[in-house]
């Protein structure tokens, strides 16, 4: 018995030591892991950046980058094309507007890309090709309608996308580049919005369609909600509503929005 207690008791203690280290273990453990996994925001960011002297280059700031060079190599020739048709003072000015401003953002970007090393596009997207093509073979009002809420929508979509980077980029040469691209889009969404042809309810309404989450603010006027409406088929890419086939001024909307 004398010989036996000594060694039950060092079991004893053994196990002990041992039970304390596997609940620290435990505790630590989803610490551990949460810091380490992949997957997260802040590791994906790290993972796609790369070191500049004007600070870290992210995906998204690369992304950015080759979205403004696209935006000039297909709205550029679409607002040559606006200012030689002329149909109207309103989009003469306008392509008047597009052809001075994606020039000088087309310079800028070209400069800033060399600087930071990332290659740009040299041609338009099949889709932005396409939508020259189709802007080309249109005439009249057809011509007019396709050319504000084609341009409205594409300028809409990227104006978001504009201010995110600017928001969110630690790089300061892509700061002040998204500085001059907020600038330079919303001068554009106001000259094609001027002149008149621009359907803010389409517009409106393809955004609904893929919104994430319901807006929360306060009650409309009266206390009573209105009865809701329902949406018909947006035009995604127009920004008009669906008409029926081979309607006169209409845009073709078998196709996706397009992107800056």
């Amino acid at each position: 018995m004398r010989r036996t207690m000594p060694i039950r008791h060092i079991n004893g203690t053994a196990l002990i030591i041992a039970a304390l280290v596997v609940t620290v273990g435990a505790l630590a453990f989803p610490v551990w892991s949460y810091a380490d996994r992949s997957g997260t925001g802040e590791a994906n960011l790290n993972a796609g950046s790369v070191s500049t002297r004007w600070g870290p280059l992210s995906a998204a700031d690369r992304d950015f980058l080759v979205k403004v060079r696209l935006a000039g190599l297909w709205e550029l020739p679409a607002g040559q094309q606006a200012v030689e048709r002329a149909p109207t003072k309103a989009i003469k000015e306008a392509g008047d507007h597009l052809i001075v401003g994606h020039t000088d953002l087309d310079e800028r970007v070209r400069g800033v890309a060399a600087q930071l090393n990332v290659e740009l596009p040299n041609q338009p997207t099949e889709q932005q090709q396409g939508w020259l093509k189709e802007l080309t073979e249109a005439s009249g009002e057809t011509y007019q309608r396709k050319f504000a809420n084609l341009l409205r929508v594409a300028h809409g979509k990227v104006f978001s996308v504009v201010a995110q980077v600017r928001d969110s980029t630690r790089n300061s040469l892509v700061r002040q580049l998204a500085s001059d691209a907020n600038q330079t889009v919303l001068d554009h969404i106001t000259m094609l919005e001027g002149t008149g042809l621009v359907d803010f309810d389409a517009i409106a309404n393809g955004n609904a369609s893929t919104a994430t989450a319901s807006p929360t603010g306060p009650p409309p006027p009266g206390g009573t909600p209105p009865e809701p409406v329902p949406a018909g088929p947006s035009d995604d890419v127009s920004g008009t509503s669906r008409p029926s086939p081979g309607a006169p001024g209409t845009v073709n909307t078998d196709r996706p929005e397009p992107q800056m």
